[in-house]
């Protein structure tokens, strides 16, 4: 046998050995669980991919941000989106999912079902009946609920009492959805924009908050993200939705040197840009471009 032949040979065994490898890294890698904490500016959004393929909008934004990302994340022929989660209907968080909605179709749409004068207000209600026109179903939040997708489950945590109907006149950020997110031993809390009075009510309630990642309430309000809070979450790892230019003072020292006292790693998408957190279940690695 020529050595050109030999060559060739092993040449081709390489190349099988090798489209081998990279196909067990991709299958291997559809095992992981992918949060993205989205830079949107001063709002919040996160985008949630399980292992099973089920995605997962958590808030959506000020403006068509959300969208933008999107676009870069999913093939352009997907327009469905398994849950959108709205913590509470405020616009820095519920505009963006106004424009996600009016392209996207949800299967199911869970947020707290309070009422709130305002023209977006309106226009999310609108919305909602289009979309459940369409098939989606629409949940209210209740502690102690439990959503399953594959195998990730969202608790949802808070608020402790049904808040559907109810007027909010001014705020409405004591009554946002709570949800931890837990996939293996990991686990992720999402605050929405509570105070440091919710998160009382919260820590007597009895529920577990341990969890490796901490989205911190308010963009990093000093009147939240309290010693106390902390001391129960105990999180590794704390995410701050903050827009770079905000007249705010968001992230306040006062919260930033709470983080530090506990040891915590501070991640700000005003400084980070997305933030992609990625799980197998024991471990969290944050990763840049997936």
């Amino acid at each position: 046998m020529s050595k050109k032949i030999i060559l060739s040979a092993a040449l081709f065994l390489f190349l099988i050995d090798f489209f081998c490898w990279k196909e067990v890294f991709a299958l291997t890698s559809n095992n992981d669980l992918k949060i993205d904490f989205l830079d949107v500016g001063q709002g919040d959004s996160a985008f949630i991919r399980t292992p099973e393929d089920h995605q997962i909008i958590i808030d959506g934004g000020p403006d068509t941000s959300l969208l933008k990302k999107l676009s870069a994340v999913m093939p352009f022929w997907d327009r469905s989106i398994d849950l959108v989660i709205l913590t509470h209907p405020e616009s820095d968080h519920m505009q963006g999912l106004l424009d996600l909605l009016k392209i996207y179709k949800a299967d199911y749409i869970l947020w707290t079902g309070v009422k709130k004068n305002a023209p977006e207000y309106d226009a999310w209600t609108s919305i909602l009946e289009k979309q459940k026109k369409m098939g989606a179903k629409i949940i209210i939040a209740d502690a102690g609920q439990e959503i399953k997708a594959g195998n990730v489950l969202i608790d949802t945590l808070y608020p402790l009492q049904n808040m559907e109907g109810k007027d909010m006149k001014n705020t409405s950020n004591d009554t946002c959805v709570v949800s931890k997110l837990i996939f293996g031993k990991n686990s992720f809390l999402f605050t929405g924009d509570i105070s440091s009075a919710a998160e009382k009510e919260i820590t007597g309630s009895g529920e577990n908050l341990l969890s490796d990642v901490l989205k911190v309430a308010h963009h990093g309000s000093k009147y939240s993200t309290s010693d106390l809070f902390l001391e129960y979450v105990k999180p590794k790892i704390a995410v701050i939705s903050v827009g770079a230019k905000n007249t705010y003072g968001h992230p306040t020292p006062e919260v930033l040197q709470r983080l530090e006292n506990f040891g915590i790693k501070i991640l700000r998408t005003d400084k980070d840009g997305d933030i992609n957190l990625m799980s197998d279940g024991k471990n969290i690695n944050i990763i840049k471009n997936y």
